[in-house]
């Protein structure tokens, strides 16, 4: 009878632990990238935006990048990569100054000029007007499903608030796990996402990139990319 009751116990504890699994688990494994290295050979493709070795920095010296700001977003795309599902990390530093401080990664990115992207508003981070506070993480699949008519017609769902310890002009590391019809965001060192929408774009698969938003620069680095097997 004990024995029955342990095993019965056990595999319950198992069910419920692949239950809880977040996404990702059935991820493969992670290619890095040293921003630093692919932009001395060449393999850093920028559009609408100028990207330099970070010149002084305490953590990223070796691999961050800096992308400048100019008026309308701006992608520097990883030659090379073809992503479809799996996971998508960055560390990305962005700046406490009001809509001038837009960074994520752009990933799906195709021929056309379409891409999907998920990114943060740093300087929302900790905004005590609740909705500037909600408007912490986006995700976007423009042209169709820019920021503005996203928030015009569902407001609320496509972005959300992040944890408010997060220090505004720290490095944040944003990861980002595509999965099938689900895009999930963490933003910082949060175990929980902290937005979950349904993946808008038509492209299942595609270039990576920085991206960057309108009259805004950030810093890049420690970019990884994990395939689903």
């Amino acid at each position: 009878m004990l024995v029955g009751f342990l095993v019965g116990w056990l595999m319950t504890m198992v069910l419920k632990s692949s239950a809880a699994r977040p996404v990702f688990a059935e991820a493969a494994y992670a290619e890095q990238i040293n921003l630093a290295q692919w932009l001395a050979a060449g393999k850093l493709k920028s559009f609408n935006r100028n990207v330099e070795k970070l010149q002084s920095d305490a953590v990223h010296l070796d691999d961050g990048v800096h992308i400048n700001e100019k008026p309308g977003p701006g992608i520097v795309w990883v030659d090379g990569t073809d992503f479809s599902e799996g996971i998508l990390e960055v560390d990305v530093r962005g700046r406490d100054v009001l809509q001038r401080s837009f960074v994520g990664i752009a990933f799906h990115g195709g021929i056309s000029g379409t891409y999907e992207a998920v990114y943060v508003r740093p300087f929302n981070f900790r905004a005590s007007d609740p909705v500037r506070h909600k408007h912490g993480v986006q995700y976007i699949a423009p042209p169709e499903h820019d920021w503005q008519p996203l928030r015009e017609k569902f407001p609320d769902e496509f972005e959300n608030s992040v944890d408010q310890t997060i220090v505004p002009t720290d490095w944040v590391h944003l990861r980002v796990v595509v999965k099938g019809t689900t895009i999930q965001a963490y933003v910082g060192p949060a175990t929980s996402p902290a937005l979950t929408v349904r993946k808008l774009g038509q492209q299942d698969h595609g270039s990576v990139g920085l991206w960057t938003g309108n009259n805004s620069d950030g810093d890049f680095a420690d970019l990884r990319i994990t395939p689903i097997k």
